[in-house]
């Protein structure tokens, strides 16, 4: 009895010694698509073209643009002591036979950066008399990121969809005549 009473113990503390589950936020819910992503009218090419004109027009880098996939990045520096940057990606992907139909699947995320000042001073050492410090300093400033998150505004998906689908409507093929 004494034994078992043992081996229960050391499993109930084995299983209070296992690593804790990870933390994934509040906003990971596999639930819908929605938020990210928008089927439009249009082979994938279109869709990413117009993706890549939504994003110029509002100030984006593009650092990257196939038929297939674009990446734009922005920088802003809402006060002196911070520095934020959006990366977008958007993969345009087929979704009907013959590629007449694309879905845009578009992903934000925001890194946050704060500048770090550094200063070096100088100071002399002179055997037999001591140390002399000299008023001599040099100043640095670096951006140190201090966090980064996918952004989750489905409003912020909702303005960016809806511009795409003003630059599909201006640029559709014409008719036949």
């Amino acid at each position: 009895m004494l034994r078992s009473l043992g081996l229960v113990l050391a499993l109930l503390l084995a299983g209070c010694g296992s690593a804790p589950l990870p933390h994934y936020g509040p906003q990971e819910r596999f639930s819908s698509v929605a938020t990210y992503a928008r089927l439009f009218d249009a082979p994938p090419a279109q869709t990413c073209e117009a993706a890549r004109r939504a994003l110029l027009s509002q100030g984006y880098l593009i650092q990257g643009a196939t038929a297939e996939q674009v990446e734009g990045r922005k920088n802003f520096q809402p006060d002196t002591e911070s520095h934020l940057q959006i990366y977008i990606r958007v993969v345009c992907v087929p979704d009907a036979p013959h590629g007449v139909l694309s879905t845009g699947f578009v992903t934000a995320v925001q890194d946050r950066y704060t500048i770090k000042k550094v200063s070096n001073s100088a100071s002399l050492g002179v055997g037999g008399i001591g140390s002399l410090s000299l008023p001599l300093s040099a100043g640095s400033e670096a951006l140190v990121k201090v966090g980064s998150e996918t952004i989750a505004s489905e409003s912020f998906y909702d303005s960016f969809f809806e511009l795409v689908r003003g630059y599909l409507d201006s640029t559709e093929p014409e008719a036949a005549h």
